[in-house]
């Protein structure tokens, strides 16, 4: 049901001259004229249809029905008060709670934080991992990082970074494969890692120009730091994000065994209250999550990928040789 509600001007003249029992003293709290005042208050005693105030020669006294309604109003303005001053101080002071998914937490998020932390002292982060989208007018959320097309009317947003998907393993898989991981075709001799269904990796064999290629074998998981982790470990490839594999491809945990990619439908993005975007510390996460993604997109393009997984496969059958040498000696 739509709430009937007075003008607030008129709500305030009335609270101010019923509290000072003057029209010339609210007037000069108000910083308004003595006849603002007066009208504000025949306007709100016109829509309600009860007199407020008996007007004397010298002074107004409240009614009956004025001190009641002084009662009601008073408390709405002290109830008003009170969120505003706590929204406020949450808005400015050094605590700020941001939501994002568990994978980005995961593989993206957690391990940076203490380089956020050295750099903004000032700054106390909550981070809460959930699949749910925040809603930030009935949540204690400040800033949420978030999978999708970026569409969120009445949203700031920014794009985090462009995201693509690949195939990732582990460069110990790359060196053990004996000759079997030269192309995209020889994934058939591989387990394939999937995340949610098996369409991602079809995908991608037909953009490879490998349409014959069994897409559907493998292991399928719910979460995409699970494949991460399951090809880090050495048990298969995976078709990775930019976001989520960049920081095991930058720590050498992971390599591109081939350069193809596909264009990802979504991407991570920064979203919060348009109202709130400008606030300090909620323009000092964004800025420094921006810089971090840059970085990365920098060390990515040095890798130099398909090279990059060569190199540990020669570097890994070296050690092996260097190893066996070593027990002949012996």
């Amino acid at each position: 049901m739509r709430r009937r509600l007075p003008s607030l001007n008129a709500l305030k003249a009335f609270e101010a001259t019923a509290r000072h029992e003057s029209f010339t003293k609210a007037a000069a709290e108000l910083c308004v004229t003595q006849g603002a005042v007066s009208q504000q208050v025949k306007a709100l005693e016109a829509e309600l249809g009860v007199r407020l105030f008996q007007r004397e020669r010298q002074r107004v006294a409240t009614t009956e029905a004025g001190r009641l309604y002084l009662e009601v109003v008073r408390d709405a303005f002290d109830r008003l008060g009170m969120g505003t001053e706590r929204l406020l101080q949450r808005q400015n002071s050094g605590t700020l709670t941001v939501t994002t998914s568990p994978n980005f937490a995961a593989k993206w998020l957690v391990h940076r934080l203490g380089r956020f932390s050295e750099a903004h002292p000032g700054i106390d982060l909550r981070v809460s991992a959930s699949l749910q989208h925040v809603d930030f007018a009935r949540e204690d959320i400040d800033l949420a990082i978030r999978h999708g097309d970026g569409t969120w009317p009445g949203l700031h947003v920014a794009r985090l970074c462009t995201e693509q998907l690949f195939p990732v393993c582990s460069p110990r898989l790359v060196a053990q494969s004996r000759g079997t991981l030269r192309s995209p075709a020889d994934v058939r001799h591989h387990t394939l890692l999937h995340v949610n269904g098996r369409g991602d990796w079809a995908r991608w064999l037909v953009q490879a120009g490998f349409e014959g290629v069994e897409a559907q074998r493998g292991i399928d998981f719910n979460q995409a730091s699970m494949a991460i982790d399951a090809a880090v470990d050495g048990q298969g490839i995976a078709l990775a994000r930019t976001a989520l594999a960049s920081c095991d491809l930058i720590s050498g945990r992971l390599v591109r065994p081939f350069p193809q990619a596909i264009e990802a439908p979504y991407a991570f993005w920064i979203v919060c209250p348009k109202a709130v975007a400008e606030l300090p510390k909620i323009s000092t996460f964004r800025s420094w999550l921006l810089e971090e993604a840059e970085e990365d997109a920098r060390r990515l393009a040095a890798l130099d990928s398909p090279r990059t997984a060569r190199n540990h496969r020669d570097t890994e059958r070296n050690r092996s040789k260097s190893n066996r040498q070593g027990r002949r000696k012996a």
